[in-house]
């Protein structure tokens, strides 16, 4: 295969308008495209935004944020203007796309799919993913989506899978991918995933539940923080998960977080009846990183391009900036590891273990029968007869 050149863009969106978050898509695309790149990546629902709102609000105060996201979601099919102007950038460039999207569908005015579309550098959508189990709170925004997008995408530049976000924990998911031979894995983030409030908003809580003085088993006091105040370390949890996969796989990784802008922040906190604090808790939350893991899930160390020289800058990940952060695979060293641990080849007992994976696209209806247009035209008169 050679050697291939990803870019990761470390990204906001324009919270929640999906016109000019593709607008800047299609900039970053083109600067990555100038940059060499064979791939380009984007976050998780990168178009029109991540519902992070539904984190740190309750359901009762969301509804017209909920409004302004299924009006703002996009169509993933041929007719969607978003899609349609993201796949012409990939064809008029000659690169990859991979992108996250807020997915709206024609049978609902308001059913939402966590999706990723794997764009070829003709344009072609390769893989269309639904999220297969939204996570926590996303399941206030996001329906469950199918096994039809398990699919790895067989390029010139690889064989190219994607999960999206806590789909990386499911390994049976995972393993679809791996048996049909996955290159490089894509792993695309939020910008920050708050499971608590934080600081004196925890303390407050554990005092209400009675846990202040905890002692650990040697009458010390408790100094663990799991389920008492800590909040969601996002950058080794999902370090953690793409490197088993990267290790498992042999295969490269891409983590793709989003970056978590100042309109995002603002429209959250926004008549909230809590804006200050949620403004603070966001501001202080941890940021998602982007990186690169090599097959064996090691830290694969990339770069940024300087704009003014053009130099490349050696950067291992992109966390508190914006940024597209790049690296060269060469996918012929997803090889050797798989000697020791082919997990779908030579180091698995087929005739022990089978998995039966249901790729089938599921609709709300399956309907049977003439259309009315067909009809209609049956309905007509004959020549010689008046009678119809």
């Amino acid at each position: 295969m050679g050697l291939i050149r990803v870019a990761a863009c470390h990204a906001s969106p324009v919270f929640l308008s999906a016109r000019e978050t593709t607008e800047k898509a299609i900039s970053l695309i083109q600067e990555a495209a100038r940059n060499g790149a064979n791939l380009v990546v984007f976050p998780e629902s990168y178009i029109p935004a991540f519902p992070i709102w539904s984190a740190l609000r309750p359901p009762t105060h969301n509804h017209a944020l909920f409004q302004r996201m299924a009006l703002a979601s996009v169509h993933a099919d041929g007719d969607g203007a978003e899609v349609s102007a993201i796949r012409a950038a990939a064809r008029r460039l000659g690169v990859l796309v991979s992108i996250g999207l807020s997915e709206k569908v024609r049978a609902s005015s308001a059913t939402l799919y966590n999706a990723n579309l794997i764009i070829g550098s003709d344009g072609d959508v390769l893989v269309h993913h639904r999220k297969l189990m939204p996570t926590f709170y996303e399941k206030l925004t996001w329906a469950p989506g199918d096994g039809y997008g398990l699919r790895v995408a067989d390029t010139p530049f690889g064989r190219i899978g994607n999960l999206i976000c806590g789909e990386n924990t499911n390994p049976l998911a995972r393993y679809a991918l791996m048996a049909q031979g996955e290159q490089i894995h894509i792993s695309s983030w939020p910008a920050v995933w708050p499971t608590r409030f934080s600081g004196a908003g925890a303390a407050t809580q554990r005092e209400e539940r009675g846990e202040e003085g905890m002692r650990d088993s040697s009458g010390g006091k408790a100094t663990s923080s799991v389920g008492r105040g800590a909040n969601y370390d996002n950058v080794s949890a999902n370090r953690t998960r793409a490197a088993a996969h990267c290790f498992e796989a042999k295969c490269f990784g891409v983590l793709c977080a989003g970056f978590l802008g100042a309109d995002a922040i603002q429209a959250t906190a926004s008549g909230s009846g809590n804006e200050e604090a949620i403004a603070r808790e966001l501001e202080g939350s941890q940021r998602g990183a982007t990186m690169f893991l090599d097959p064996k899930g090691a830290l694969l160390p990339g770069f940024v391009v300087n704009k003014d020289t053009a130099a490349h800058e050696p950067t291992d990940m992109l966390q508190d900036r914006e940024g597209i952060l790049y690296a060269d695979m060469d996918l012929d060293d997803c090889i050797e590891g798989k000697q020791y641990h082919d997990v779908v080849g030579g180091y698995q007992r087929l005739d022990v273990f089978e998995l039966k994976v249901d790729r089938s696209r599921r609709q709300p209806a399956n309907f049977v029968g003439r259309a009315d247009a067909d009809l209609f035209q049956d309905v007509t008169l004959d020549k010689g007869n008046s009678e119809v």
